[in-house]
Formats: structure tokens, sequence, C-alpha cells
């Protein structure tokens, strides 16, 4: 067995597929597509996302960091890969070695390079087009790269970049500004690199990829909205892929009066049913969901008292016994707890949730409702 405790992130690959896949059909037939599975594929698990990914579609990956790229390329995967973010000069040689794209912010970083005689580094230029990030702002600071670029032949000026601000806001003023922008820089480009890119999520399924070659796939291919003020104009439903499940260890029934978990903030009616959960903080689960309702038997239950560092408990409707599976985030029977609810309850955006949910829950992958692989850093 590859996990021995009762939590764990169910990870549904064909819904992964099937996201990649809907969005491609959604884009002209020439649009090459990086899937985004930076931050561990936004907690899915990077290794598994992106061969999904890869096998629906996606030309390419993009990462944040060197260290992540490098971790794709030692499990085998051999399609292009993308650092979003600065990396230091110095691993130039690794990045080279490895065939990973770098990304190039400002002229200073191309003269602290360190290659071996003879290494060749794909190069992504990012411009700062309005985020306030990375980025050369004018055309002179672009050409003063490009013209770095052409003075080396160890260098391949592979693609161009900005990043939106608003795209996954109603209101398109200041995304236009961008992008207004960025096409003045790219038109400034006397011989354009083979991948012209700027669409996250949100400008690729609203804009079809806001009119260039390439498109940057993240929040979306997992199934979730670039925000619920967009969600009404998305083209086509998303399909979640993440859920998260546990099991009850012990059930209780509590006299009146009596208290539960740290700081005795939770008080027992007489005769209600409190059950425990093996998971707390220290999984990500943490203190602000208290109050946060899962679904046991398919039946709503609230969490009550503080959290845990390892466990929770819940008030339930009635004994139940252990072992009984409960669902924290996804469907069961025929209500479903959508990772914008608890999102709201943390008062912060998707995005974050299954970032947080941290490497000791492990992460079990299906396909066709079949158990296909298992992550556990532990063992």
């Amino acid at each position: 067995m590859d996990y021995y405790r009762d939590t764990w992130a169910e990870i549904n690959l064909d819904a992964i597929k099937w996201n990649v896949a809907k969005t491609i059909q959604h884009l002209a037939d020439s649009m090459t597509m990086f899937a985004v599975v930076k931050a561990n594929a936004y907690g899915h698990g990077d290794v598994q996302v992106a061969k999904a990914a890869l096998n629906a579609g996606a030309k390419g990956l993009a990462v944040a960091f060197l260290d992540e790229a490098l971790s794709l390329r030692k499990a085998g995967i051999k399609a292009p890969i993308l650092v979003l973010g600065a990396s230091r000069p110095d691993t130039a040689g690794i990045a080279a070695k490895y065939n990973i794209s770098l990304t190039v912010h400002e002229k200073e970083w191309l003269t602290h390079i360190h290659m071996e005689e003879g290494q060749m580094l794909r190069i992504h230029i990012k411009c700062d087009t309005g985020m306030g990030r990375i980025g050369v702002k004018t055309i002179g600071e672009l050409q003063s790269v490009i013209d770095e670029l052409n003075q080396s032949e160890s260098y391949v000026f592979e693609g161009i970049f900005t990043h939106f601000a608003t795209a996954d806001e109603v209101h398109t003023a200041y995304f236009e500004k961008q992008l207004q922008t960025f096409q003045e820089l790219v038109s400034s480009i006397r011989e354009k690199p083979r991948y012209i890119h700027c669409a996250n999520s949100a400008a690729t399924l609203r804009f079809q990829g806001a009119g260039v070659n390439t498109v940057r796939f993240g929040i979306s291919m997992y199934g979730l909205t670039p925000s619920l003020e967009i969600q009404p104009l998305l083209p086509f439903e998303l399909k979640p892929a993440f859920s998260l499940r546990t099991k009850i260890i012990q059930v209780k029934q509590m006299h009146a009066g009596e208290k539960v978990s740290y700081g005795a903030t939770y008080e027992a009616s007489e005769g209600e049913w409190i059950g425990t959960l093996p998971i707390g903080y220290a999984d990500g689960w943490i203190r602000k969901l208290s109050g946060q309702e899962v679904l046991v038997d398919g039946k709503r239950a609230p969490i009550v008292g503080r959290i845990c560092m390892d466990q929770c408990m819940i008030r339930l409707p009635r004994e139940y016994s252990c072992g009984t599976e409960v669902t924290l985030i996804g469907r069961q029977g025929d209500d479903e707890i959508i990772m914008d609810e608890v999102a709201r309850k943390l008062e912060t955006i998707n995005y974050e949730v299954p970032c947080v949910i941290t490497a000791r829950v492990p992460r079990v992958y299906k396909e066709n409702g079949q158990v296909v692989h298992v992550s556990n850093p532990l063992l």
C-alpha cells in the first residue's frame, strides 16, 4: 500500500485531460498550449498532471522556478519546459544541459551568464506591460536585450511574453491597455520568435488567446474558474479535478456543556454526536476553516471547535461508524463542496486552496474511475 492514513486527495486525470482538450478545441488550430504546472501543479501533482496535459494536446509546460523544471526532467518528461520566473544567471548552464527555456527580464541578467562552451540556451523575454513585477517595459529595453542575444550563438530567442493583471475581471479597459502595449513591443521586433504568449486561463477562455500564437493554461486546466466574476462568461463548464477526503476515526455522544478542542470554544448540547477526522492545519486544513461544512453520507456537517494540527471535529446529524468516508472538497451523493466555497470561508481565491494542502496528504490519481498512481513523499 502507498499510504496508511485515512486522509487523501483524489486527482481526476480525466478532468484534467477534458479541460485541456476542450480548451484546445476552443482555440485556433495554429495555437500552441503550454500547461502551467508550477507549485506542484497547483497542489495537484506536477508529473502526473503534466503527462495528462501533454496527452490531451498541450505542447509544452510552464513552471515558476528551475528546480520545478528539473524535477519534471528527472521524471522523464521531454516536452518543452519554460521557467516563467527569474533564475540565477549562474544556473544557465544547468538549464541548457536539460534543454529548459529560461526567462530574461533585463539586459543585465545576460551579462552574468555562465555556460560551458558549445551549450545553447533557449530564451523567452518577459515584458512588464502593467503587472509591475519583472520584465522590460520599453521598446528600447527590449531591443537592448535582443541585441545582446544576437551577439552570441549560445542563445536561441525562442519567445516573448507578458502577463495580464485583470483578465479575470469583467471590465476590460486595463486588459486592453496591457494588450496594446504588448502588441507594440512585439511589433518592434524584426524577426519574431517562435512563441508569442500573453494569455493566462482567463484570456485564453474569454479572448481565445488574445490574438497571439501561444497560451499558458493554468488554473482552468484544474477545472477552476479564474474568478467567480467572469464564470458566466466562460465558453463552457470546467470539470474540477481535485477532491479531498478523509474518514471518521472516532464517534462519541456528548453531554450538555461538554467542550470540544483547544480553548474549549465549542460547547455541546445534550446528546450531540461528535466525529473526529484525521486532518488538521499541518495538512493545510487551517484553523480558519472552523465552521466550514463537510459531507457525511451526502449530508452537510459543520466543523466544530478549533482545528488542531492533525485532527478536527465535526457535529454529526446522527451516530456513524468509524471508517465512514467524509468529503471536505468534492461531490458526495447529491451534494458538492466546491473549491470556491472553501475559498470564500478562507477569504481568498480558489488558486490558494489546493496549493496549501501539504505534501503529507497523499495524492491518489484516477482515470476511468480506477486508481492509476499514488504519490506519497512520506513513504
